[in-house]
């Protein structure tokens, strides 16, 4: 009999949706089921046809359930798409005592979310990246400090409304109750990047079907986010558009025998593809290569772009960690390597430990899972028994304080990799 809590992470992805279930127990995990169903309802990250979507979520969750044995009832979704901005934010309240205490964290970080936001947007994490207290920047955890005025600064993570509701109303419609909604890089940044590269610097690229996620840390915070309408879908697209056959056997040459550069293709070696009539006919395996190599190239530019304009150049990056199903083609982080100018290396989750020997440990071993190993994390993190029906955007601040609460409380935890997930704007 499972002594353990379950969590289920739930990854609404524009190719696949995944249902991951874990069991937390003595501070560790064991991943217990992923279950998977194809995606035909989203978009670039986003819901566009709900019914396909919500029969999609109730096949993933089926096959979860049908493996591991467990009825699932709640879940942490993940959130993505275009629609998703990011910004800096800033606030100071004055310290009544005479040390800071958990209260006076509340209401500053209370005073940083109080930001306009256009009525077609809702605010999804407010994320501390420092206080300051008396001039004195860089600290983490304020709480049993002394001093007068308490400074904070936040990134601010909004959506659109009618994205995130859709998304809500997918689960609700398919039996889930939703706990939280995590954007998606931060969720596989929690399964893939170590604290040591949070704290020098690195950029987390998570290349999934219709969109590739960014993420920026440095000196363990977020500084910065954003989403690129591209993603592994266009590899797909431009070989199915190249060679004149279908998509699904485009997707499958593509996973088979794809290369991001052309000069790692042997010039003779050939494949067969078939064609809409059915025909196969034989074809160089370089051609592949030759069609991909441009939008790997445009993808790369994309993403220096981003990371060049971001308003932190000053704070340098040691690295570029990719994961997501797409950063599996081969010669992508080559290619990644050279238009980046800074070390890349591929992210597999690593955040799962096991009390024993799971077999499902193995198959979670791929980019393709970071985020929902990573919405897992999430959950056993931040754990709350908190479940949002109907209006889901209520009691923002109330969550807010047993945020800061469950992170000072006994410990004394640091602020490092911790998030304030938010609602309603108040």
């Amino acid at each position: 009999m499972r002594r353990g809590n379950i969590i289920v992470g739930l990854d609404v992805g524009t190719t696949k949706i995944c249902a991951l279930v874990g069991e937390v127990m003595d501070n560790k995990i064991d991943i217990l089921a992923i279950g998977s169903a194809p995606s035909t309802g989203l978009r670039k990250g986003v819901v566009i046809n709900i019914e396909s979507t919500v029969d999609s979520i109730k096949r993933a969750v089926k096959e979860a359930e049908t493996i591991s044995g467990v009825e699932i009832r709640s879940v942490y979704v993940g959130i993505a798409g275009g629609h998703i901005k990011g910004f800096e934010s800033y606030g100071a309240v004055g310290i009544k005592g005479k040390e800071v205490r958990l209260q006076d964290v509340e209401r500053v970080i209370d005073s940083a979310s109080v930001v306009y936001v256009p009525l077609d947007r809702e605010v999804l994490h407010v994320i501390p990246i420092e206080f300051i207290l008396d001039g004195q920047d860089g600290i983490k955890d304020p709480v049993g400090m002394s001093g007068v005025r308490l400074e904070v600064k936040v990134h601010i993570i909004t959506g659109a409304v009618s994205s995130v509701q859709n998304l809500l109303k997918c689960c609700e419609r398919a039996g889930l109750d939703v706990i939280d909604i995590v954007l998606e890089p931060i969720a596989s940044a929690e399964a893939v990047l170590t604290e040591d590269e949070k704290d020098l610097g690195v950029a987390l690229v998570d290349i999934g079907g219709g969109t590739t996620d960014i993420a920026i840390y440095r000196d363990g915070s977020l500084r910065h986010t954003a989403v690129l309408a591209l993603g592994g879908n266009h590899f797909t697209n431009d070989i199915a558009i190249g060679l004149r056959i279908p998509v699904q056997e485009a997707e499958r040459i593509k996973k088979k025998y794809g290369y991001a550069i052309t000069g790692m293709a042997d010039g003779t070696e050939e494949m067969d593809v078939a064609g809409a009539d059915k025909q196969v006919r034989k074809i160089p395996r370089k051609y592949i290569a030759e069609i991909i190599q441009p939008r790997c190239e445009e993808l790369t530019e994309l993403i220096k772009r981003e990371i060049e304009n971001i308003s932190v150049q000053e704070l340098g990056l040691s690295g570029v960690v990719m994961t997501g199903g797409a950063s599996l083609l081969e010669g992508l982080d080559r290619v990644a390597e050279a238009g980046l100018g800074l070390p890349v290396r591929i992210g597999m989750p690593e955040g799962i430990k096991t009390s024993h020997v799971s077999p499902m440990q193995n198959a979670v071993s791929n980019p393709m899972y970071s985020t929902g190993i990573g919405l897992i994390l999430h959950g056993s993190a931040n754990g709350t028994e908190r479940v949002f029906y109907g209006d889901m955007f209520n009691g923002i601040f109330d969550r807010m304080k047993e945020w800061v609460k469950n992170l000072f409380g006994s410990n004394g935890h640091e602020l490092r990799g911790k998030t304030v997930s938010m609602k309603q704007r108040g």
